[in-house]
């Protein structure tokens, strides 16, 4: 189906307003872009913090007279947004095919590869291979914060021994762990879809029957290296819920810090965990401890 799209600067708009003029305009989605490249870190639950100057575009598909369309968001958005808008259409294509030819096959480390299922293998001989497609959960290895937690994992010895990966998402951490020697895996998520999409990509890796899911409120045993590719203020909050997944002695490796938050989560931590290493990849970090054992 074709479509088009009605982009506008946001302005002085209030943005729940401007999503509810094009959603009755009948705009099939809205997005928010930044225009100056400004960053926004990480909001509070329930917050919509946007750039100092903010793109609005929206799609719309081609039951939607475009005319029609403009008209209806001048008369409720104003003349001066009218005036901003700009129409032009979308080309048809095959959108998941799109963002895959940009997306080559990735290493971590020594020999741990990131591959799209239709690319050829690397040529390295001792490549251990991790086979993935984009999809609705998070994680390809292309974010910094999933390339460190991959990168840290290359270099851990997991032969025969247990991982958890808490906040999974597509389980790109725990099927790699699996792939570098690990005997089981845990994915663990608020999300169903992430569980399912872990499960999924457990299958195609052909390392199904070693990855167990659960859901976050669900009880499971300690493991010996325990994955977290968050954000820095759930870490912190989930501080008790990690050590006690974490064996005495078990590795710990927390990513989604951004390198300004690095010391509260490293000073949260340090009270049951040492600090072996810090890794940095743009402005974001990843944290290796190791748990001490119990007093």
């Amino acid at each position: 189906m074709p479509f088009y799209e009605i982009e506008f600067p946001l302005a002085g708009l209030e943005p729940d307003a401007v999503e509810a003029a094009l959603a009755q305009a009948g705009a099939c989605s809205t997005t928010f872009q930044d225009m100056r490249d400004d960053p926004v870190l990480e909001p509070k639950p329930g917050e919509m913090r946007l750039w100092r100057e903010t793109l609005v575009r929206a799609l719309f598909d081609d039951a939607h007279d475009p005319a029609r369309c403009l008209n209806v968001l001048g008369s409720s958005l104003g003349p001066e947004t009218a005036a901003a808008m700009r129409l032009r259409p979308v080309p048809e294509r095959i959108w998941e095919r799109e963002w895959m030819q940009d997306w080559k096959p990735l290493r971590f480390g020594a020999h741990l590869w990131v591959c799209p299922t239709s690319a050829e293998p690397p040529a390295d001989p001792d490549a251990v291979i991790v086979r993935l497609d984009p999809g609705l959960a998070f994680g390809t290895g292309t974010h910094a914060t999933t390339a460190l937690c991959l990168e840290a994992l290359a270099s851990l010895d997991l032969r025969g021994k247990t991982v958890i990966d808490y906040g999974c998402g597509s389980g790109i951490l725990a099927i790699a762990a699996l792939k570098l020697g690990a005997a089981a895996a845990m994915g663990v998520d608020l999300d169903p879809q992430a569980l399912t999409a872990s499960r999924q990509n457990a299958l195609q890796n052909g390392v199904a029957a070693r990855l167990a899911t659960a859901g976050a409120a669900e009880p499971f045993s300690p493991a010996d290296c325990v994955l977290a590719n968050i954000l820095a203020g759930t870490l912190i909050e989930l501080l008790p819920t990690l050590s006690g997944a974490c064996t005495p002695g078990g590795d710990l490796l927390l990513s989604g810090i951004l390198v300004a938050q690095q010391e509260s989560v490293v000073a949260a931590y340090r009270r049951r965990f040492d600090i072996v290493s810090v890794s940095r990849r743009d402005d974001w970090c990843c944290i290796h401890a190791r748990r001490r054992p119990l007093p």
